[in-house]
């Protein structure tokens, strides 16, 4: 017979997670790393329900059996690939009848499976609580071109706890964010994901982050988190503009100009007539050093005012001479130690 296990437990014990809800569901939001083995499709999830609310509860689980009857081999051979040592861990939305179900056909089939109660239900419940706990973080802060996602990565090539959200929201933070890049995850998604990297690091030690704001592309820093990015002493990187929007050249050069032009008529009341006029022209010519300058005008204006929501006794200003990474990242850490 199947045990069940908490939730807390169930994150700790390195077996591999099965979550047989419907592709839908899955997408939506679900465990990293969790494997979808979906006991119905979203179409035959959508009938069931209908079933269960136009006639009863009897006859929606009747319907449960005649989809998945069909599909029990199928599905051992599925959780065999999934693990080849037979120890599995499985949840639905509330640990209750899927879960069950399917932990009981496993069972009987020599697996040994612990079910989580309260099922993903209970996991989200569990991260958001945990996304609230007080952590120790370094902002690293300054205007857009300054590479600050660059000199993340060469912090944490020297050992240094990164995590970086516009990676896991899978966009850039601003209205060209999203030129190049797959598609977002959902807000629910993005914030497991984010728990999931949180859960890699030692909460003793400080952990750099980006300086962001609250939404990047659609998705949305957890509140709390983000009050407590906001709180954060910030590391503000002072890059001469020039050097900015060359590296902004190198950055968004080769990208789809149609794209660009998008992007920049996606901001245009904010920019101004005549610049996101001169911006296409520009970009028809190619000269994407000039559309960087006026792009910058705008974003530099826009992040200065949202540094005046900030304490700025909480705010350390690190003048650097170029968008060099690696110096810059080892001159940021000269700034800490001190």
């Amino acid at each position: 017979m199947f045990s069940e296990l908490n939730i807390e437990d169930a994150l700790k014990l390195n077996w591999p997670i099965i979550d047989v809800r419907s592709p839908d569901e899955y997408t939506k939001g679900h465990i990293p790393k969790a494997i979808n083995i979906a006991l119905f499709t979203n179409e035959e999830r959508a009938h069931i329900g209908t079933i269960y609310k136009q006639k009863s509860k009897e006859e929606a689980i009747e319907m449960g059996y005649y989809y998945t009857e069909p599909k029990l081999e199928e599905y051992l051979i599925e959780a065999l690939n999934s693990a080849p040592t037979k120890e599995i861990i499985l949840h639905c939305w509330r640990g209750g009848m899927r879960s069950r179900a399917f932990a009981k056909h496993l069972t009987n089939n020599g697996f040994i499976v612990k079910v989580i109660i309260g099922g993903y239900k209970a996991y989200r419940k569990y991260i958001l609580e945990n996304l609230e706990k007080k952590i120790k973080l370094i902002v690293l802060g300054g205007y857009t071109g300054s590479g600050k996602t660059h000199i993340l990565r060469e912090l944490k090539k020297i050992g240094k706890q990164v995590i970086d959200l516009e990676a896991l929201a899978v966009h850039k933070g601003s209205a060209f964010g999203g030129i190049g890049q797959a598609k977002q995850p959902s807000v629910e998604q993005f914030e497991n994901n984010l728990y999931h990297e949180l859960g890699k690091q030692n909460k003793t030690e400080p952990i750099w982050i980006e300086d962001e704001s609250h939404s990047i592309g659609k998705v949305k820093i957890p509140i709390q988190f983000f009050k407590q990015m906001r709180n954060a002493k910030l590391y503000f990187i002072d890059i001469p503009k020039n050097k900015r929007a060359l590296h902004l050249v190198t950055e968004y050069a080769g990208c789809n100009s149609k794209q660009l032009a998008e992007s920049i008529l996606h901001i245009k009341k904010r920019l101004g007539g005549l610049k996101v006029k001169n911006s296409i022209v520009y970009l028809e010519e190619e000269n994407y050093y000039e559309v960087a300058k006026i792009v910058l005008d705008y974003y530099d204006k826009s992040y200065l005012r949202g540094m005046n929501n900030r304490d700025l006794s909480k705010v350390v200003n690190i003048p650097l001479p170029s968008t060099d990474h690696y110096k810059n990242a080892l001159e940021i850490e000269k700034q800490i130690i001190k």
